[in-house]
């Protein structure tokens, strides 16, 4: 891949340079995952619970960008894992919320590290004003994609 970006196409189209690099964490990620029995879909659930347990199934969803039927199906999962828990409130039953056990808590100390490391091995050999530079542009095209998707939709 890498003779691919620097000799085949050294000026092909951004799209693809962010989804190579998107690929390419997620792979390193991955990896470090599957050595505590977390698969890459749970860690993006986990993220959020993380910072804001307790909130209902569809809450979820729309947090980590997903339809409803796949955070159903990894809400299951996760839930045989014993990393979540699903609850009906006692005033309203129509809600189902999730919330982390705690060994779903535990994992944080466990995880949030790898992901730290494959940051910092991802940015290794760049100087921080590289760094800022590189985030302020992504963030830019971000909001210039989400801004033609509300214009679209």
């Amino acid at each position: 891949m890498l003779k691919h970006w620097h000799e085949g196409v050294p000026n092909d189209r951004m799209a693809h340079l962010v989804k190579d690099a998107t690929r390419a964490f997620l792979r390193s990620l991955q990896a470090r995952l599957a050595d505590h029995n977390v698969q890459l879909g749970h860690w993006t659930y986990l993220r959020v619970l993380w910072e804001e347990d307790g909130l209902t199934q569809n809450e979820l969803s729309l947090r980590v960008g997903v339809m409803a039927p796949t955070t159903v199906i990894a809400l299951r999962s996760m839930e045989s894992l014993g990393y979540v828990e699903r609850k009906q409130s006692v005033d309203n039953k129509k809600n189902m919320y999730v919330v982390l056990t705690p060994a779903g808590q535990a994992l944080k100390d466990k995880l949030v590290p790898l992901a730290e490391e494959v940051n910092a091995l991802a940015l290794a050999g760049l100087k921080a004003s590289e760094v800022a530079a590189t985030r302020k542009s992504l963030l830019v095209m971000i909001e210039n994609l989400a801004r033609d998707e509300r214009a679209l939709g």
